[in-house]
């Protein structure tokens, strides 16, 4: 089973949408804080499902998932800082308190889903770090970073 991961950041919507084609995503889980804002770009909430239905495949879904993104807090000490050691360190106690894995409605991670955020890399990104934590109890999970 495969969990792909992509940023939206420093890709035009063809390199965006094709990636997601080319690997067969059916699933689109949004993991970040803000979905709607104006830096989306085409990569808007409100915009994602029918580009997905068109773009990708018309059985590719989109679903946003709050829990699985950081709160501004942790966010913006982040920026402030670029500490990753720390974003991390509270990123995972986030995930602690939030029951992540565990706490995901059953069946929400499926082969061919993939997390959106707007990173460009997965490297320091919160989407890597929400995938290792899907993998950990799944180890036949092969994360796949786009």
């Amino acid at each position: 089973m495969r969990l792909y991961t992509i940023g939206f950041a420093g890709k035009s919507a063809e390199q965006f949408f094709g990636l997601l084609a080319m690997h067969g995503v059916t699933r689109l889980i949004d993991i970040r804080l803000r979905p709607t804002g104006q830096l989306a770009g085409f990569a808007k909430k409100v915009d994602l499902p029918y580009f997905l239905s068109r773009l990708v495949s018309p059985e590719c879904d989109y679903v946003h998932v709050p829990d699985l993104a950081p709160t501004a807090e942790i966010l913006d000490e982040y920026r402030k800082t670029d500490d990753w050691g720390e974003y991390v360190r509270r990123f995972e106690a986030l995930m602690d308190a939030r029951g992540i894995p565990d706490a995901l409605p059953p069946g929400l991670i499926r082969d061919g889903a993939c997390l959106l955020c707007s990173e460009a890399a997965a490297d320091r990104c919160h989407r890597q770090l929400v995938a290792q934590r899907v993998k950990a109890p799944n180890a036949e999970l092969l994360i796949v970073h786009l």
